[in-house]
């Protein structure tokens, strides 16, 4: 059913792309487009923090006015597959190189900063671990084998199937090369979706050749922020779309149908997050709504120096919507399997920033090579895996520097995570998740010793190093796996349900034909079907994305891979 305005429940990658489309494909004035949101990035987020409030901050660094950077997260781009989110940047201008499109930008950048990461695998010690033996046995070969080669149609066979019951014979898998690189690339658990796993390996079959150096990786010139959102916002802006922040969504009104399935949306209930005003808007018939129904840094919370960040036990504002609509209408999916196992999906990450280029420079001598060229895995020595295996216990991604615009020359930013935030520290007495930023920033000099044997240490410089770090930002994410949880294809609803005349979802929680989530090519397409189902555009209109599981040349090379 054609529609005229829509209201966009979120300000994420995917409702800015439906946005956009809407307005370049279906020629809507842009003043026919709302959003109401809680932000204006979603997950795609990094901005200087100003906090001056903090005891330590004042004390040691009086006459400054910032307290370092922090992102939640960060993201790698794949210019062979993320085809749909090239489309929409090259629609937007930059807002930092003038002359050039979104898209221009990032591919400027990126041929001039190509990633080769020539220690891909750090482990204590051994140093630089030889990441091209992927170290797989037959029976690794033959179960991944049977992933790549299962039919989309069999797709279903894999439901409720995590990743340790697919391997349940063969627990040799957890201790390759292979699945470390792939753990710490994608951030997959042993308790993720095996169906999920297969997507991946499908639509990533090419990247299976080159994992140990990651050449396939594509970066923006700065944070996801001002490379990927302020340029949609901008265009969006200068359209006279509106955009109303500080809401929560909160509730749907529904009309009452003869069809008990059907859905449509009649009103909608949101609070001012700012004044705790209570507001509700009415929904016409000439009106979609276009929900992201489901956000991975939803809930998420921010310490500092010396406060680790606290757990916030909110199901979700996004969720929490999706959940109302789920216990009211049968086709759209299930949101517990996603976010009410927080032990599959928590991740704790830290934001380092740095007055100098010391940690910056060791890194580099320890890795040699360059900064922005590494994304660094640490092995732990020790077995502490659920399956009680060698795992990784940290990872870091070392940025080109800088990473923000405001960032000053002799400022260093670098951003790591830990996967499993309940494990202990090896060098900070306590797990992960109870840590503050400087007891993280130890584990990390920690972690990086291990690998750093012999004389000139990083652990000699540890006291410039730490005098050096202007701010380490923990954020607590209790749904930043949620999309990797285990579950079946139905958990997921389509983008546009069965008998909705009105409503659509967008995101990494929706369902999509051979797309693969976690990525900005997904968000970006789920976008672009709701604007064009909405809009009467044909859906064989779309981007077209390439299937390079289809392309023998590159099974091949991937079989090739399997036997080094």
């Amino acid at each position: 059913m054609t529609k005229t305005k829509a209201i966009m429940i979120g300000a994420g990658l995917a409702n800015m792309a439906a946005a956009v489309y809407l307005i370049q494909e279906a020629h809507w004035p842009g003043q026919n487009i709302t959003f109401y949101s809680l932000d204006d990035h979603g997950s795609n987020d990094g901005a200087a923090t100003n906090d001056t409030t903090d005891e330590y901050w004042n004390r040691e660094h009086p006459m400054e006015n910032t307290k370092g950077y922090v992102a939640r997260g960060g993201r790698m781009l794949n210019y062979r597959t993320y085809v749909d989110l090239m489309d929409l940047l090259q629609r937007v201008q930059s807002v930092t190189e003038p002359g050039m499109t979104a898209a221009e930008d990032t591919h400027d950048f990126d041929s001039k900063h190509r990633t080769f990461d020539k220690a891909r695998l750090l482990q204590g010690g051994k140093g630089i671990i030889n990441g091209g033996h992927l170290g797989l046995n037959n029976q690794d070969r033959i179960l991944l084998s049977k992933l790549v080669l299962m039919p989309d149609r069999d797709e279903e066979q894999l439901d409720n199937v995590s990743i340790a019951e697919y391997f349940k014979d063969d627990p040799h898998m957890f201790q390759t090369n292979f699945w470390y690189m792939w753990e710490t690339t994608f951030a997959f658990r042993t308790q993720s979706s095996a169906q999920e796993l297969r997507r991946y390996m499908h639509q990533m079959i090419y990247e299976f050749t080159q994992i140990e150096h990651l050449v396939g990786v594509n970066r923006t010139r700065y944070n996801q922020y001002e490379s990927i959102m302020l340029p949609l916002i901008k265009y969006l802006q200068d359209q006279n779309v509106r955009i109303v922040l500080d809401r929560r969504v909160t509730d749907f009104d529904f009309a009452e149908s003869t069809m008990q399935d059907e859905i449509t949306v009649t009103g909608i209930h949101m609070t001012d997050v700012n004044s705790g005003e209570e507001q509700h808007v009415e929904v016409d018939d000439d009106t979609a709504v276009i929900f992201t129904n489901g956000s991975i840094t939803d809930s998420a919370t921010q310490g500092d120096f010396n406060t680790p960040a606290a757990e916030n036990m909110d199901y979700g504002a996004a969720a929490g919507l999706w959940k109302k609509v789920a216990e009211r209408f049968y086709n759209v999916g299930n949101p517990d399997k996603f976010f009410a196992d927080r032990n599959a999906s928590e991740w704790v990450s830290f934001t380092l920033t740095t007055k100098n280029h010391l940690l910056l420079n060791e890194i580099s001598r320890i890795t040699t090579q360059v900064p922005g060229n590494a994304l660094n895995s640490f092995l732990s020595t020790s077995p502490i895996s659920p399956l009680g295996q060698v795992d990784v216990n940290m990872s870091i991604v070392v940025h080109h520097q800088p990473h923000f615009t405001t960032q000053k020359p002799n400022e260093t930013v670098l951003w790591g995570y830990f996967l499993y935030p309940r494990r202990h520290g090896e060098f900070v007495d306590k797990p992960y998740i109870e840590m503050n930023g400087k007891e993280m920033a130890e584990e990390l000099i920690g972690q990086l010793s291990k690998v750093d044997p012999g004389p000139g240490n990083i652990r000699d410089k540890h006291d410039e190093i730490m005098e050096s770090i202007i701010n380490n930002i923990p954020v607590y994410m209790p749904y930043a796996s949620a999309l990797f949880n285990n579950r079946a294809k139905s958990d997921r609803p389509l983008v546009i349900p069965a008998h909705s005349t009105n409503l659509a979802f967008t995101g990494e929680f929706v369902e999509q034909p051979y797309q693969m989530i976690f990525t900005e090519q997904s968000a970006v397409r789920s976008g672009e079907i709701a604007a064009y189902h909405f809009a009467g555009i044909p859906m064989s209109h779309l981007v077209k994305n390439p299937r390079y599981d289809k392309d023998p040349q590159v099974l091949l090379r991937a079989t090739k891979k399997m036997f080094s």
